[in-house]
């Protein structure tokens, strides 16, 4: 793999997008009332059961909620048995045999609640997911704070520094020897990839495979905003060498047309998908979980992003 690639951006990305075959499908969800659930993970199992993780809000609220959903029937119902956690758009790790399960806990204008002022990454950690206890935050104002444990021995972070270098947000990548070095300095110091996105674009690493020959396979978003206000948010993917920072070039794996229509929570989100996860399936395909439009949550089967890399050296 190629350490330095040329930037290029969205619209020039698009082009060498294919969609996929099928268009995806709306995931549904009960015991939230009226609320929304988006930004989901892909499914996960602890234990003998299968779970989501899904943000859970009211249309016209930041004030979100992660909850955990069973599948029953097809139907993904909230288990009301688990403690909600005052956070936005969750992720969930492996590190030895405990989970680790983040999200980003909001602050919002005290004259205007509805405004987020700021926010923080928080992780907790635990046995099961039922089990979880805060163990760790990022810095201020850093959002998609991933980890990931790697074929060493040591822990993967991905960072997304926010307003660095006069750039909205850059991904960044660090290792530390246990989770016991986690911390915010380790995280402001991960050296940042600067020819990913052009200046007025933007991304972030949302979930990490480690492939079978030690190579990472990075699921993320990249975004911009266009003359009019309107945000585009497309779910993308890389591979990267931990040991060496080589990386191949992003590329788009999905957009808002693959899903079928809906609602959105602002005009300004129509155009957008947050990447959740993907199962990769036996056959060069893969299920990708994406939030659409901060209303819903959706999932569409792709050609596994990684396998191509597979049968490289790491």
């Amino acid at each position: 793999m190629k350490l330095d690639w040329p930037t290029r951006s969205c619209r020039e990305l698009l082009t060498q997008y294919t969609p996929p075959a099928k268009l995806g499908t709306k995931l549904r969800f009960s015991g939230v009332g009226d609320q929304d659930v988006y930004n989901i993970t892909a499914p996960f199992t602890d234990g003998n059961e299968t779970f989501i993780a899904g943000r859970v809000e009211a249309r016209d609220s930041e004030d979100s909620e992660v909850m955990f959903f069973t599948d029953i029937d097809g139907i993904w119902v909230a288990r009301h048995d688990f403690i909600k956690h005052s956070m936005q758009d969750p992720f969930i790790t492996k590190i030895g045999d405990e989970w680790i399960v983040g999200g980003v806990q909001v602050y919002f204008d005290r004259k205007d609640v509805k405004t987020v002022s700021r926010w923080k990454t928080l992780l907790y950690r635990g046995k099961t997911v039922q089990d979880l206890q805060l163990a760790a935050a990022g810095p201020w104002n850093m959002k998609d704070i991933r980890l990931i444990s790697l074929p060493d021995g040591k822990i993967g972070i991905f960072s997304r520094p926010f307003g660095v270098e006069g750039r909205t947000a850059l991904i960044g990548f660090t290792t530390i020897e246990s989770f016991a070095d986690f911390s915010e300095s380790a995280i402001t110091h991960a050296p940042l990839f600067r020819d990913q996105f052009p200046s007025n674009e933007w991304g972030g690493a949302n979930e990490i495979h480690v492939l079978k020959n030690g190579l990472l396979g990075v699921l993320g978003h990249i975004a911009y905003r266009d003359e009019t206000g309107g945000l585009h948010y497309h779910s993308m993917a890389f591979v990267l060498n931990p040991k060496t920072r080589e990386k191949s070039q992003i590329k788009i794996i999905a957009t808002r047309s693959d899903f079928p229509e809906g609602p959105a929570k602002r005009p300004d989100l129509v155009d957008v998908i947050f990447t959740g996860g993907i199962i990769r399936n036996a056959n060069d395909t893969a299920t990708l979980y994406v939030g659409v439009s901060d209303a819903e949550a959706c999932c569409v089967e792709i050609p596994d992003p990684f396998s191509e890399f597979e049968t490289s050296l790491p």
